[in-house]
This record gives C-alpha cells, structure tokens and sequence, in this order.
C-alpha cells in the first residue's frame, strides 16, 4: 500500500445539528447546581464521560483530547473529539469495530454529506418512510502526516455493501494501527471521485472548528437534496 504525504487544512466532518446546542438538560433546571446534578447522573451512561473519567479496552483516556491541553486552555471541539472515539455502531462502521470509534471525514462538504446521507437514509429504509429533514454543521479539522492510502487500489474494504465492506475494513484497520499509522487515507465509495480520511488517533486531529450548515432533505424516496442554512 502506497504512502501518501498530507498536510491540509479544513477536512470536513458533518455531524448532526442537536450535537453543537446547549446540553438537554439544561432547561430541566435553574440553577447551575443542579444542573451539576444532572450532569453527574448523566456521566453515569454517557460513552464520551466514561471514556473521559476511566478509558476502556480499547481506548486509553489519556489518548483524548483534553489529556492533550493544559488545564485552563479551552480546545473547542474538546467533546466532539472525545465523542467520535467514544461512541460507536454496535457493528462498528468502514475501518472501526465496535470497540473504538474514529474520526471520519472528508476533502469536501458534498462527499462528507453524501457519507453521512447514506446512513440517515438505511434508517430511513428501516422504518419505511423517505420525508425527513436532517441540519448538520460543517466541524472543520486539519491533518498533518504521512498515511496509508488506498486510492488506485482493489480492496474488499471498499466494498460498498457494509455486510462485506466493514469487516473487512475493520480487520485492515487494525493491522495498520498495529504497524504503528494513526490515520487512512481511502476514496469513497458514496460519492465518485470524492476523498476521504480516517483518523484512527485522537492526537492527529488539529484545530477544530465549526463551519457552515446543511440541510439533507428527503421528500418521498431514499435520494435526498442537500441544502444550504
């Protein structure tokens, strides 16, 4: 596998809306007292929080973002880090099990909308209706380094059906965090011609920060128009 030299800026992450407001709980609330509370109980079942406080398996706390910053130096996007590595799909997703997360993202908005279309619309399936509106926000990172890269190749993780696809991306991933690489570089398979990269290390993701807002909309099939807020 070719490695390729990186050193770019503004790789696109698109993640739900809801993830950047105020916490829910918040308005349950009056005083910031006892929204420590709830905070507290909350901690309880939150992946991100456990993985903050006590690690895993899997995912060592002191990989995490704020583990990388001095106590009174505020890194935005602090939670969204720590949340990529910490939740995941029970059966994981292209090139991480169910174990550890990843951050996924891409050179351009329309491939990172085209990704994440893809999966809002199999849930879609599963219920039987194609009208929804989904807002996403733009969380804009930066990448240095030298990676793996699978673009020009034939390989079974680039199989678009997840059934085939994923395992064998995750087995790949493993291998290559084993060898001691931090991140892929792959092309996508959602979207044709588009550029995609894994970081498989919190460490490597750089200066994170919100960039604009999309809506996906779908009005009755699974195709969805992507739309500008």
């Amino acid at each position: 596998m070719r490695i390729t030299s990186i050193n770019d800026r503004a790789l696109v992450r698109l993640i739900a809306e809801t993830h950047l407001k105020p916490p829910v709980l918040r308005g349950l609330v009056d005083t910031d007292q006892e929204a420590a509370i709830l905070a507290e109980l909350e901690g309880r079942t939150s992946a991100r929080l456990i993985a903050e406080r006590d690690g895993s398996p899997a995912l060592d706390r002191r990989e995490l973002a704020f583990a990388r910053r001095s106590h009174d130096l505020k890194l935005y996007g602090q939670s969204h880090i720590n949340a990529a590595f910490s939740y995941t799909r029970p059966t994981g997703n292209r090139f991480n099990s169910a174990d550890r997360g990843a951050w996924y993202c891409a050179w351009d908005m329309l491939t990172s909308a085209q990704e994440v279309g893809f999966h809002r619309t199999r849930e879609l399936g599963f219920i039987g209706r194609f009208e929804h509106t989904a807002q996403y926000v733009e969380l804009l990172a930066d990448f240095i380094g030298d990676f793996p890269d699978l673009h020009g190749a034939v390989n079974p993780a680039l199989d678009p059906d997840p059934e085939a696809g994923y395992p064998a991306g995750q087995a790949l991933a493993a291998d290559l965090r084993r060898g001691g690489h931090r991140g892929l570089i792959y092309p996508s398979v959602r979207h044709a011609g588009g550029r995609c990269f894994v970081a498989f290390d919190p460490g490597i993701v750089q200066n994170v920060r919100p960039g604009a807002r999309w809506s996906l909309v779908w009005t009755g099939a699974p195709e969805f128009a992507i739309r500008g807020l």
